[in-house]
């Protein structure tokens, strides 16, 4: 079974959108010639990107049952095909090249039962299958010195994450999470509200900090458990509403405690924290995608960042419909991506 669905250039070609005198993204980054089908051609294709200067390798994974397992909605799977339609019509310019990017294509998801029918527990029983494909897929690209950048599937995702980064590392990982919600819920069985708090028990996650989560989207049992593990946050209403301390001072002190850290940071970021943006979760009260654009920028240009994972997106929830939600993922998606590769490569940070 193929590790990933084919994106070649068959795929690119159906998505992009050339016009003369113009060079789009999708006319110059990188895919896989053919279907991979073993781990060695996966590591074997890895390198080979590698050497040809390739930096960042985007994956998606199209799944929705991590939210349904969290008794939320679905959508989440069709994030990854919104934000190839839109990123690869980008220029390919002076400011990013698309020589940097390998699109490995989206998980093969098929073993995963994805049936609406499906009770709570089941669910939660095929989340921990997808925890593994998650680490198999990612682990590899962490070992070859390239950095992924995931889209789509519910915030489930984040403990495979986790665990790949740990076991490439072998260090503890330090996430910081763009989030209403904590995602740091009981260990009841898998799903996207409890991945961090999964990362935290198993060893993986060794620093946690939620940025923009909102005071009553939390349960005072979830409070306690992330005091418990030693887990901070700034509030949504802190900064935006109460104006405590701005977003800027907020990003000092995180960036100080991920310097001081050491450890390898992970960059996570859930959609619905941004204004109504289509997704498992959507919120009228959240922040304004460019505040989501510098958060980003921030953390991939100052600490020793190893991934960039947006979760949650999920087009088919837009008030106006699918293709509105399409539009509105992907091009939000593609502005997500190019702030972290543009903080990315100004990054002179040496930790």
């Amino acid at each position: 079974m193929p590790l990933f669905l084919p994106f070649t250039d068959t795929e690119i070609t159906t998505l992009l959108s050339p016009r003369a005198g113009e060079q789009k993204l999708g006319q110059t980054l990188q895919s896989f010639a053919d279907p991979i089908s073993t781990a060695d051609q996966y590591v074997a294709g890895l390198q080979h990107a590698k050497n040809q200067g390739v930096r960042f390798v985007i994956i998606g994974i199209g799944e929705d049952i991590g939210p349904r397992a969290n008794l939320g909605r679905g959508g989440a799977a069709d994030a990854f095909n919104a934000t190839m339609a839109q990123l690869l019509n980008l220029q390919s310019n002076r400011f990013l090249s698309g020589e940097q990017l390998l699109v490995a294509g989206q998980l093969d998801t098929t073993t995963i039962a994805s049936e609406s029918d499906l009770t709570t527990t089941n669910l939660r029983i095929e989340v921990e299958k997808l925890d593994e494909l998650v680490i198999n897929a990612v682990t590899p690209v962490f070992e070859a010195g390239l950095e992924p950048i995931i889209i789509g599937g519910g915030h489930n995702n984040a403990f495979g994450l986790l665990t790949a980064a740990k076991q490439a590392t072998a260090k503890k990982i330090a996430a910081v999470n763009l989030d209403p919600h904590s995602d740091f819920r009981p260990r009841e069985g898998r799903h996207s509200g409890n991945g961090f708090s999964y990362a935290a028990a198993s060893g993986a996650l060794g620093f946690y900090h939620v940025l923009g989560l909102h005071e009553l989207k939390n349960s005072e049992q979830t409070f306690a458990q992330l005091e418990a593990f030693g887990g901070s946050w700034h509030s949504l209403q802190s900064i935006w509403v109460r104006q405590e301390l701005s977003l800027n001072q907020a990003l000092d002190e995180i960036v100080g405690i991920l310097k001081d850290s050491q450890l390898p940071v992970a960059i996570e970021l859930d959609l619905d924290a941004i204004t109504n943006m289509p997704s498992s979760a959507a919120t009228t009260a959240g922040i304004p995608l460019l505040d989501a654009l510098r958060y980003v920028y921030r953390l991939a240009n100052e600490t020793g960042a190893h991934y960039l994972h947006l979760a949650e997106g999920a087009p088919q929830c837009h008030a106006a419909g699918v293709d509105a939600g399409y539009r509105e993922v992907g091009q939000s998606v593609s502005e997500l991506i190019f702030a972290y590769i543009q903080g990315r490569n100004a990054c002179q940070y040496l930790g």
